[in-house]
């Protein structure tokens, strides 16, 4: 079997814009992934792995264990072994408590891959490759979300290519989501329902390339 751990925040979390609530289970874009993997003929599971504020290698002032970094090698020791991670984070690096550039967060994103390859995995075990999802752009954001997205909207552009760029220098896989998805009109940050599925689907054939042959 294929373990694949997703290591994200709310916007795979599943916070249900505008609300505080969650979305099951079943309609989330890791379970839609893995159903569309095992429908290509893998013997697949997905592993969520997300906190919602999770930054890349920050810490939230407000609240603890927000910083991505820490713990993360363990994450993987305590999932392994595993094929694949999928790193899905960058968008709380753009909250209004952080004035970080979208590079500087691209290095962030660098720092965990590293962290990730040398995680104390049991001797014999294959060190899994990584795919760096960009989550999409954050919107005017609206609700309890504006003053903590204050002017996030400026401070991420250019987040998608400078993670494209980190990934081409690690050798990972690397997918702009914002090809596929938005950011909700509701509060400019997270995903609507609708958009978790198309997020799962357009990932399958990423993943199912970077496992090989099923």
């Amino acid at each position: 079997m294929h373990h694949i751990l997703v290591y994200g925040d709310s916007l795979t979390w599943g916070i249900i814009p505008g609300t505080r609530q969650r979305l099951v289970f079943e309609r989330r874009w890791p379970r839609v992934l893995e159903r569309e993997l095992i429908q290509l003929g893998f013997d697949a599971r997905v592993i969520e792995d997300c906190l919602n504020g999770r930054r890349t290698v920050w810490d939230d002032p407000f609240k603890p264990g927000r910083n991505g970094l820490l713990g993360l090698e363990q994450r993987i020791e305590v999932n392994s072994p595993l094929s694949v991670v999928i790193v899905m984070l960058g968008t709380n690096d753009f909250q209004s408590v952080h004035q970080y550039s979208a590079w500087q967060s691209a290095q962030g994103i660098a720092t965990m891959v590293r962290a990730i390859r040398r995680a104390p995995i049991e001797p014999g075990m294959a060190i899994p490759r990584i795919l760096i999802v960009a989550p999409p752009p954050v919107l005017s954001a609206g609700g309890e979300m504006a003053p903590k997205f204050a002017g996030g909207r400026e401070k991420c552009v250019g987040a998608a290519d400078a993670y494209q760029v980190a990934a081409q220098e690690l050798e990972c896989q690397f997918f702009d989501s914002s090809r596929v998805i938005h950011a909700s009109p509701i509060d400019g940050v997270h995903l609507d329902a609708d958009q978790h599925p198309v997020l799962g689907r357009a990932l399958a054939p990423i993943v199912a390339n970077v496992l090989g042959a099923p």
